[in-house]
């Protein structure tokens, strides 16, 4: 099988299905918040990191409940390194994600989550052992980088704060980013679920530490549908959290990171379809900058220059 064909059997139809899992939390949080602004509820930074660690902290026990030997896994384990690979995907990602997309819309919140493979380009030659971006790649970079001020631009006033958003994002997928390359050495020792079940445990225990406040009205945050809609999103986050993370047990990163493009287009379009959101063009402009220039870079890094 070539290489090609290996990409298009082996690679396309599970991260597609990571990226359909992950769009829907787009808007599926900020269909919580609204559920919350129409209950009279402004959320506020401790609220989203009290709905955030109840998501995860759920999500943990499920992946650890259908884990082989998580305890086993977990002994064998360097506890710094678990603890580290915890901290940035889970805990610290989170942290910021959460406010992010109280100040963005879904639809920039998702188009932005393809941050992750201009870090995958930063962080790679720094702790993955990745050759550096060559000048075409940073050039690629750059009008990326002009890609996300057209689309942050291009909000609505009153959809929140766009580029406290876009900040809070940026540094959000570069935890993301640098977890997933944390994860690369622990994969000696324990498997992808469980892995995955105890960075979402303590990460998710964290973050109800961080939003402790917000317990005393638990039941005003948790309605019916907001209850429905935090359990599908631990689903989510159990399911494509562990499955993105074996992939990578597969695959070399940087061919997963050339597919987390198929991430922030589920997620915009998933927005739009959930949320009635609509962008428009300077939204689309910006979006095809990003878009195109992380098509463009990967493509760059799989030619051979010439000697």
């Amino acid at each position: 099988m070539s290489g090609g064909e290996h990409r298009w059997s082996k690679v396309l139809p599970p991260v597609a299905l990571c990226a359909l899992l992950w769009g829907s939390a787009f808007p599926g949080i900020k269909s919580v918040y609204l559920i919350w602004e129409k209950e009279g509820l402004h959320p506020t930074a401790v609220d989203c990191w009290w709905f955030a660690g109840v998501r995860f902290t759920l999500a943990g026990l499920m992946l650890l409940v259908v884990a082989r030997q998580p305890w086993a896994e977990f002994k064998a384990t360097p506890k710094r390194a678990l603890l580290g690979f915890g901290i940035t995907q889970t805990f610290g990602q989170y942290l910021l994600f959460y406010l992010a997309i109280s100040a963005a819309s879904g639809s920039l919140a998702g188009l932005l989550s393809s941050l992750g493979s201009f870090w995958w380009m930063l962080l790679g030659p720094l702790v993955g052992g990745v050759a550096w971006p060559r000048p075409a790649q940073w050039l690629a970079i750059a009008v990326g980088g002009v890609g996300v001020a057209v689309a942050a631009g291009s909000e609505k006033s009153g959809m929140g704060n766009p580029w406290l958003g876009t900040a809070l994002l940026l540094g959000s997928t570069g935890l993301g980013t640098l977890g997933l390359v944390q994860f690369a050495a622990l994969k000696k020792t324990i498997g992808a679920r469980a892995a995955t079940g105890f960075s979402l445990f303590g990460g998710g225990l964290g973050l109800l530490l961080a939003g402790a406040g917000s317990f005393p009205k638990a039941a005003l945050l948790m309605p019916p549908a907001a209850i429905w809609l935090t359990l599908w999103l631990a689903f989510v986050s159990a399911a494509a959290f562990s499955l993105w993370n074996h992939l990578s047990t597969l695959h070399p990163m940087p061919l997963l990171a050339g597919y987390r493009l198929l991430i922030p287009l589920a997620a915009t379009l998933e927005s739009m379809l959930f949320l009635g959101e609509r962008p428009g063009w300077s939204f689309a402009t910006g979006g095809v900058l990003i878009l195109g220039s992380l098509v463009a870079s990967q493509r760059l890094s799989r030619e051979v220059p010439a000697a």
